[in-house]
């Protein structure tokens, strides 16, 4: 059974990596914080999620764990 974290535990549970979230709930008076979700997905790559996304009509979420270090490895990646 899929059980539902805050935020904070899928970060601590799942560091460093894509993860794809269903019924995404967010914080109040604010639609881009997370506030707890259910992980659905831990073992697929961005582009896979991306796709999964698009064919759910957005009810999976897919997110990068350590918002900190994204632009990071996405910009050595673009550079690189």
């Amino acid at each position: 059974m899929l059980e539902r974290l805050t935020w904070e535990q899928i970060q601590e549970r799942y560091p460093d990596q894509w993860v794809g979230l269903a019924e995404v709930e967010y914080e109040p008076n604010n639609d881009a914080t997370i506030k707890s979700a259910v992980v659905k997905y831990t073992d697929k790559s961005k582009n896979e999620l991306t796709r999964m996304q698009i064919q759910t009509n957005g009810s999976l979420l897919s997110v990068y764990t350590t918002p900190d270090n994204i632009f990071q490895m996405g910009a050595v990646g673009y550079f690189g």
